[in-house]
């Protein structure tokens, strides 16, 4: 077999230039794929957020009413701190997601927002989101949303 370097080099140099694509998948299960949020704030969100403050131990839960046809739910955990350490877990009607931790969205910056998916439609009813603060010197503040759409 003949190899033509040019047309050789031609395809290398073709796929380099093809950019790459492709989400961050944080986990998949039972039909729900969590990816990174984009780390912006939507209307409905402003009117769910939370601020309250959490210690070492302490667990607080936010619920969430998800209706029929809906594909995403947005969350997002900021306490801006990544020396203390908050970790969230997503209880759907039908499974449980997580627990994720700071790093969980790509960057350590004190902060856990995410995407969690489903094209068949998420399952409706109440979601629980369970903020629990895994390292925590002294009291941390943070801020919480959850919305679907």
């Amino acid at each position: 077999m003949k190899v033509h370097w040019l047309a050789l080099l031609l395809v290398i140099g073709a796929a380099l230039t093809v950019p790459v694509v492709s989400a961050m998948i944080v986990e998949e299960k039972d039909g729900y794929v969590v990816t990174p949020g984009d780390n912006t704030l939507r209307l409905p969100e402003l009117s769910r957020l939370s601020l309250a403050s959490i210690s070492q131990g302490q667990t607080q839960w936010y619920s969430t009413y998800v209706s029929s046809g809906k594909t995403s739910f947005f969350t997002d955990l900021y306490w801006g701190t990544p020396s203390n350490s908050l970790s969230l877990t997503i209880a759907a009607p039908d499974t449980t997601l997580g627990p994720y931790y700071d790093s969980a969205d790509g960057r350590i910056d004190g902060r856990i927002n995410l995407r969690i998916s489903k094209s068949s439609g998420l399952a409706s009813g109440t979601w629980w989101s369970k903020v629990y603060g895994y390292r925590v010197s002294g009291v941390q503040s943070y801020t919480y949303s959850a919305s679907a759409s």
